[in-house]
């Protein structure tokens, strides 16, 4: 509908709403009471003939309404006034996030997937007119975001990454291999580089073939080792309390480990390099002099550009519901009796 929302954080003011209503409701409930209290229905359906049971109603859904549009408002969605086509030099690069449950471990704070996404967010950050993609993998590869030049839709897939999203547990990095070879395109001979962030815990024996398979492909792959090597348990949490650690079937804590070997063996088979993930800034550093060694390949993409604010007409409607709330009486009209809502005539 919007092609870009400016200040994505006001939206957490739409939760004001479900409050409006609550206070609303424990206001009737209050006032029928003391109602009763003071007199029986009959009376005060004589005392207050013109009362309108439907107005208060009408008046809370119209506020809510007003509120809405104001929070849109202040979120300030853009619609892009025109699509081009333009000429844009880079890389593909596809990341691959191990999601696996060893990536809760704490040895590096705040947890290994945490700081994997601080990573691939700091290198997008990073980037200019690279191509991207992303994939997630536990037990299983599965695909996250497509080739795509969107970094803002790249980073909204990524903070959502969990270690829940994939019922398959385990780390089979020759899964993410295999899936990161379908995503490059074949008609357009880019760079190809492949990404992969993991405590390196792999569960198949045949990642580095798979890895060799993709380096005759055209695709080289870089490895970030997150984690530390002494290792550390893998915590079991409850509404965000450790509660117990992971254990094995003798029921011991088991101790997850960075395993360095494992990404430098797959790097070195597949032309890469291997990178010890625990400084942000070094990693970024060495990607990003990777990439700046590598030939640009010219591709198409098509952007909006010229984008025009669009928050006046929600400002707008804000201001003309709140208009008919400060007028809309509590008491009924005619076009209302004319309606007989709630059977109030009767």
């Amino acid at each position: 509908m919007f092609d870009l929302l400016e200040e994505k954080i006001w939206f957490w003011g739409l939760l004001v709403i479900p409050l409006i209503i609550v206070l609303f409701l424990a206001q009737q409930v209050w006032r029928r009471s003391a109602q009763r209290n003071f007199a029986n229905k009959k009376l005060l359906k004589r005392l207050s003939p013109n009362k309108s049971v439907f107005k208060p109603i009408l008046k809370i859904v119209i506020l809510c309404l007003a509120f809405t549009c104001l929070v849109i408002a202040l979120v300030n969605p853009k619609n892009g006034s025109k699509l081009e086509t333009v000429k844009r030099e880079g890389v593909d690069i596809v990341f691959a996030v191990d999601v696996s449950k060893s990536m809760l471990a704490e040895d590096i704070a705040p947890n290994r997937l945490e700081k994997s996404k601080q990573l691939v967010t700091q290198i997008i950050n990073n980037l200019a007119s690279d191509r991207i993609g992303i994939i997630a993998y536990a037990g299983k590869a599965f695909p996250q975001l497509p080739i795509t030049t969107d970094y803002a839709a790249a980073k909204m897939f990524l903070s959502n990454m969990n270690t829940d999203m994939l019922s398959s547990q385990g780390t089979a990095i020759n899964e993410a291999i295999e899936l990161a070879k379908t995503y490059y395109d074949d008609d357009q001979q880019t760079n190809r580089v492949l990404i992969i962030i993991s405590d390196g815990e792999d569960h198949s024996d045949v990642s580095e073939r798979i890895a060799e398979e993709a380096s005759e492909e055209g695709i080289r792959i870089f490895t970030i080792g997150v984690g530390d090597l002494k290792g550390g348990p893998i915590p079991i949490k409850r509404n965000g309390v450790i509660i117990n650690y992971k254990k094995n079937n003798e029921g011991e804590t088991v101790i997850t480990r960075l395993d360095e070997g494992t990404l430098r063996g797959i790097a070195e088979e597949a032309n890469g390099a291997y990178i010890n993930g625990n400084n942000t800034e070094a990693v970024v550093e060495e990607i990003r002099d990777i990439l700046n060694k590598m030939d640009k390949t010219e591709f198409e993409a098509k952007q909006f550009t010229d984008f025009e604010d669009q928050f006046q007409w929600f400002l707008g409607f804000a201001i003309l519901f709140l208009f008919i709330d400060i007028f809309l009486l509590e008491r009924k009209t005619a076009w209302l009796k004319k309606l007989n809502l709630f059977n109030e005539n009767l």
